[in-house]
């Protein structure tokens, strides 16, 4: 899937799978060749990255059809463009709570190559693109996903305004921060979650726009948003997989060769 596919796909409804990527050993391309996934979503704001480093892995996995995803620590322009380079097919900016956040996101990654007062006037309504050069527009950024991150319950208040943002192609749950903004920490059972996840949901498949979530616990629970409407889901991450596989091995050879040691209760990373 590259971004033109994946932008269809986010505002047809169509599902979309992936997971969170962190290594960057070039071994691990042979083990993600031969997944049956759409995307592949790389993280900037918690996982130390350097450029060379994520241009690698956006180009690599654009070539085994993955759409590469990068998340941005803040909502700026500058960093957007930057992914952008390095290869990334979408952006997604972390905790975005305004309208005014998303539009500046707009500028950068679907209305570029322009800049300054243009653009700020173009952004503001008070000028527009026509002709050939609106054509150009569209083409140079075709393909360009723009998602923003909702994981706050200002985030949530804000939701009407930030959907009306003109190109926004998807909004990215992040379970972990809006539980913990409702007041319900890593409750993702919780009637308040599974409310807010829902109204969310409702929201922007109304308005066209693609909803996902990424790095909930249990794959019962991704199901539940699955069937409410979330129709992209980034299931954990290849170090919290990894772990997860070798601790339930590790505990069948023990109970196989009748070592009474307890499993080791694990904790998945936030992210």
């Amino acid at each position: 899937m590259d971004g033109k596919e994946l932008t269809e796909a986010l505002h047809s409804g169509r599902r979309i799978f992936g997971t969170l990527v962190i290594s960057t050993s070039p071994k691990w391309v042979e083990v993600m060749r031969g997944l049956d996934i759409d995307c592949v979503f790389i993280d900037t704001e918690h996982i130390p990255m350097d450029w060379n480093e994520l241009g690698w892995m956006c180009h690599t996995y654009r070539g085994l059809g993955f759409a590469p995803i990068v998340r941005i620590a803040k909502p700026d322009p500058f960093w957007a463009c930057r992914v952008l380079d390095m290869g990334a097919a979408g952006v997604v900016a972390a905790y975005i709570e305004t309208a005014e956040q998303v539009r500046a996101l707009r500028g950068a990654v679907k209305l570029r190559p322009l800049k300054g007062k243009r653009l700020d006037d173009l952004l503001s309504g008070r000028s527009k693109l026509e002709g050939d050069f609106a054509e150009y527009i569209r083409k140079f950024n075709e393909g360009h996903v723009l998602f923003v991150n909702i994981e706050s319950v200002p985030g949530v208040e804000a939701l009407d305004e930030i959907l009306a943002v003109e190109d926004l192609d998807g909004i990215l749950i992040g379970p972990h921060d809006l539980s913990c903004s409702l007041g319900v920490p890593e409750q993702y059972d919780h009637p308040l979650f599974d409310e807010t996840v829902r109204r969310i949901a409702e929201k922007a498949r109304a308005k066209g726009i693609g909803v996902g979530i990424h790095n909930l616990p249990r794959v019962d629970q991704e199901i539940r948003v699955g069937k409410a409407g979330v129709n992209m889901i980034l299931r954990l991450a290849d170090m919290t997989l990894f772990a997860r596989g070798l601790n339930e091995d590790l505990n069948k050879i023990r109970a196989g060769l009748g070592d009474k040691k307890a499993a080791r209760e694990l904790k998945d990373t936030v992210i």
